[in-house]
């Protein structure tokens, strides 16, 4: 599928996300611009004294995107992704959190099992789901992978990927179940998974919505100049 022409801003805790968002793009979306702002200090000020202690330096950060041209804008980290869901109607444009698509998704499942790797990421991510469900909600369990994160801070991509993948696969999984991996970069885990019930990830369903918001951003500015 070719996008429009825009401008993307993607709003990264951690720069690992760059290549992985660069490649959904060319595979998915040829022809987006995007425009990475990576700030690992916004994670670790979250995790430590929570999500509206960053409230002020994420606001900035789209603020400035968007006055650089962005037409619409994605936070990736889904910690900080409501703080910056927030801001949209201040800023103008579009802004979006990568695991609302997915979690809306989810929220089509009986059982979800919310898999992360740190802690301070269930709560956003079992909230978005209950906030995306219908009449009769999901249930929700949650599995932290003990140790993944400090794998993934020391660098070990595939010692951090090989540990969500065989916490997934040792989850008590039911048939009316689904698996929703709750950060980013847990994405490429799936591959390595042996379970056989359905495995959620953010990125590619995230920048699909955020390339139709894109599009549509826009045609809007278009239609002013």
């Amino acid at each position: 599928m070719v996008t429009p022409a825009g401008t993307l801003a993607l709003l990264h805790t951690s720069p690992v996300h760059v290549p992985v968002f660069d490649g959904l793009r060319d595979r998915y979306h040829p022809g987006l611009v995007l425009r990475h702002l990576v700030d690992e200090e916004l994670l670790r000020r979250a995790r430590s004294s929570g999500s509206d202690a960053v409230a002020g330096p994420v606001a900035a950060a789209l603020a400035a995107a968007v006055a650089d041209g962005a037409d619409a804008v994605l936070c990736t980290c889904s910690t900080i992704g409501g703080t910056a869901e927030r801001q949209a109607g201040a800023l103008g444009v579009p802004v979006l959190r990568v695991d609302r698509p997915m979690a809306a998704e989810a929220a089509r499942y009986r059982r979800v099992v919310v898999v992360a790797a740190l802690r301070s990421t269930l709560e956003p991510t079992v909230s978005l789901i209950a906030e995306e469900s219908g009449p009769e909600p999901s249930f929700v369990s949650t599995v932290v992978v003990e140790g993944a994160w400090e794998l993934f801070e020391a660098g070990d991509r595939d010692g951090y990927l090989d540990a969500v993948a065989a916490s997934v696969d040792r989850a008590p999984l039911s048939e009316d179940s689904v698996v929703v991996l709750a950060q980013a970069s847990m994405a490429d885990a799936v591959e390595r998974m042996s379970t056989r019930r359905p495995v959620l990830a953010s990125p590619r369903l995230g920048l699909a919505a955020a390339a139709e918001a894109v599009a549509a951003s826009a045609a809007v500015r278009a239609g002013r100049d």
